[in-house]
């Protein structure tokens, strides 16, 4: 039933997967949903995201995998790179898929306003451009999140460099690319760049990349990262860029540790934050975290009544399937009379290094805290495929297995295709499988996936004296 006392029953703003799902699903109920989205539809994902990120990637890995043709017979002539053709047909299809998430909101019913929404009060929002103020009944806070940069206080030259919004719009590839991060942005543009031919340098302030992941894993990414000839430096951070006019690479970057380090273009993934700055949360009343992120309970409910929030602005799990089930939560809770919230534990994500990463569960370190006495199955191999074309590239599995009663806790892979297989692995891992469940199950041969269920050796770290 529709409430005649605000102008709409929903009002979401931000078009990303998580605020697109919720407004879809409460209009298809019959009531009236607005959605305000103030640059394009589809959100960080879409436009400037995984989807452009993971073109890139494939991009990236065609010109290895046709040098390692020869290996199987395939005789290759002089291969050549466009990125001006490749940037086109890419921007192309980011168009396609945004255009799609506009015509499925309006076939649903839901009325966009290409404009942005900020808060009056917690039933109120003024849109930005048009003036125009609107009501709703509820209000579901969908903005996701926005890369973070030093300020020119804290880094003076900061101007000087891109972000990954800006990654995607490089006309031409640089001459010299560094990048300042050690995440899984960073280390993903990394292998993209280099891939493409690109001198590129790493600059992280840590020992290895990837914090928070398994140790192994960071080892294996840390190491392929030199391996694709990215010039990692670790330890140090950008103290100063300065700008050369009329030189080749006339970004010159100073470092903490001394060095000097010279750039056409100089990358920050240093890090996201939620994009909440100047959405007027204080008129509302809700309350935010030290780092600008909505607090909101299990239900995705903030602390006021008419305000839900979803997806990266709430800085829970910052991924679009996420999103999007929060989303889904939250609209069959509030308009289908199906209350349920998602379940953050045992999401299976990848890192789209090259190799790519696949994780689902606990890391090493965080079973060995919770749970005690675990036992660790490790392997690592040549694939299969590897053997004729001359690539060395390894590929390294890990299942972390508490010991009471043998439920698997955490699987990890670095290696090709690892986020496929770690797509179905993640069922078995949040179904409660245990090094049994895996043990029973049949090796499909020849595949680098038969090796998850052939290992049977507990793994004993060397004791060093």
């Amino acid at each position: 039933m529709t409430d005649t006392t605000h102008d709409f029953d929903l009002f979401v703003i931000g078009g990303g997967s998580g605020g697109v799902r919720a407004a879809r699903l409460a209009a298809l109920t019959g009531a009236k949903v607005g959605l305000a989205e103030e640059y394009r539809m589809g959100g960080t994902c879409v436009v400037r995201g995984c989807v452009p990120k993971k073109f890139m990637v494939y991009a990236s890995k065609y010109g290895k995998d046709i040098h390692k043709a020869d290996g199987y017979g395939w005789s290759v002539g002089e291969v050549s790179y466009d990125h001006g053709k490749f940037a086109t047909a890419m921007h192309a299809e980011v168009d396609r898929l945004s255009g799609i998430y506009s015509r499925n909101l309006k076939n649903a019913g839901v009325e966009l306003f290409e404009e942005r929404a900020e808060f009056v009060d917690k039933n109120t929002l003024r849109l930005k451009d048009s003036g125009k103020t609107v009501t709703a009944k509820k209000i579901l806070i969908a903005v996701g999140g926005t890369p973070w940069r030093p300020s020119q206080e804290d880094l003076p030259g900061i101007e000087h460099t891109i972000t990954s919004d800006g990654i995607f719009q490089l006309e031409e590839l640089p001459k010299h690319l560094v990048i300042a991060g050690g995440g899984y942005i960073a280390v993903e543009f990394a292998h993209v760049f280099a891939g493409l031919g690109v001198n590129t340098c790493l600059v992280y302030r840590g020992d290895e990349v990837l914090r928070g992941f398994d140790e192994d894993v960071r080892t294996e990414v840390h190491e392929g990262l030199k391996e694709a000839g990215v010039h990692v430096i670790t330890k140090a951070v950008f103290e100063k860029i300065e700008k050369r006019e009329g030189e080749e690479l006339p970004l010159h970057i100073s470092l903490s540790n001394g060095q000097h380090v010279d750039a056409d273009v100089v990358m920050m993934a240093v890090g996201r934050r939620p994009n909440t700055e100047g959405l007027g949360c204080d008129a509302a009343g809700v309350k935010l975290d030290d780092n600008g992120a909505v607090i909101v309970d299990e239900w995705s409910k903030t602390n006021v009544d008419s305000i839900w929030a979803v997806g990266d602005v709430t800085d829970r799990v910052a991924l679009t399937p996420v999103a999007i089930r929060e989303g889904h939560a939250f609209a069959e809770t509030e308009f289908y009379d199906k209350p349920w919230h998602f379940d953050h534990n045992d999401i299976p994500t990848a890192v789209f290094t090259q190799p790519e990463v696949g994780t689902v569960g606990m890391t090493e370190a965080e079973a060995r805290k919770e749970h005690g006495e675990i036992d660790i199955y490790k392997t690592r191999f040549k694939p299969m495929k590897n053997a004729l074309n001359g690539d060395p590239t390894r590929t390294m599995m890990k299942l972390v297995v508490r010991q009471s009663d043998e439920r698997i806790l955490g699987v990890h892979i670095v290696g090709d295709d690892a986020a496929e297989m770690i797509q179905m692995i993640g069922i078995a891992v949040k179904m409660g499988a245990t090094k049994p469940d895996f043990d029973r199950t049949c090796a499909l041969h020849p595949s680098s996936g038969e090796e998850i269920v052939t290992m049977r050796q507990k793994y004993v770290p060397e004791v060093t004296s």
